[in-house]
């Protein structure tokens, strides 16, 4: 039995990630939003509470053999752009770095794994905000959400997703990720059927767009699809830093060579 934590683990593709590894056997430590049936409530938009998530974690496991920071919101109409980077970026990356200790315990068994949630709103939304990502990457939280308040939360949800491929990608390379044996990965869901899609279709103005997308499965995804490839990416040994699409071929349809539009410059390696 490996020990994994899950964070959003209440609903949606968290939910469906931690129900997987428990139905295999497995140990899962979900946290979630203060108020939510888990094992460490905290709230990520804050360091005090990401602080208490990283505390709550090691009072129960010395040991981490994977991480999936699912916790985020949507670029809903009206939702705080500021909040939503804090949350989406920050929360999750202030999870694995808070966790490295334990990862790196957990990866003494056969390496430890990973998998951040971008989303495929990176190459599926043209004219995401760049300076968010920009800021996110250079790791200036007050930045980032300086500029995020300029924008809607629509533009600046694939900026924070975008951000995480990005770091996933940067940082899984280096000496204390995978020369400590921890894999750095991320999934880029499409439209995928949780409560937060649903709160977007309720959305007056944005709402006709979830379902606007092309894809070649005729449906959107369910959360169990996105979980198999998340467990995929967390146990699988010689896959780093890839950002893995799962999105019913969405992004292979409006891109059939190669991935665009999640570019980010002015970022040094």
């Amino acid at each position: 039995m490996k020990t994994y934590v899950v964070s959003g683990a209440a609903s949606g593709i968290g939910a469906a990630t931690a129900a997987l590894l428990r139905g295999r056997g497995d140990r899962v430590i979900g946290i979630d939003r203060p108020g939510t049936d888990v094992d460490v409530p905290a709230d990520l938009a804050t360091a005090a509470g990401r602080a208490q998530a990283v505390a709550g974690v090691r009072a129960l496991t010395d040991a981490v053999h994977g991480l999936v920071p699912a916790a985020g919101i949507a670029g809903r109409t009206g939702t705080d752009s500021a909040q939503l980077v804090s949350i989406n970026f920050f929360g999750a990356v202030a999870l694995v770095t808070g966790l490295h200790a334990e990862l790196t315990k957990g990866a003494e068994d056969d390496g430890a794994g990973v998998v951040l949630l971008a989303s495929n709103s990176i190459t599926g939304m043209p004219g995401w905000n760049a300076p968010v990502a920009q800021a996110c990457l250079r790791d200036d939280e007050e930045l980032a959400r300086s500029e995020a308040a300029k924008v809607d939360a629509v533009m600046v949800y694939p900026s924070s997703k975008a951000a995480l491929a990005w770091w996933a990608r940067r940082e899984g390379v280096k000496p204390e990720w995978a020369g400590a044996g921890i894999r750095l990965n991320s999934v880029a869901p499409g439209a995928t059927e949780t409560p937060m899609v649903e709160e977007m279709r309720a959305d007056p103005l944005l709402g006709s767009a979830i379902d606007a997308y092309p894809n070649a499965i005729g449906r959107t995804n369910l959360p169990d699809e996105v979980a198999a490839a998340i467990a995929f990416l967390l146990t699988t040994t010689g896959i780093v830093g890839v950002c893995l699409f799962v999105d019913g071929g969405t992004d292979a349809m409006l891109h059939p060579i190669a991935p665009q539009g999640w570019e980010v410059t002015g970022i040094e390696p």
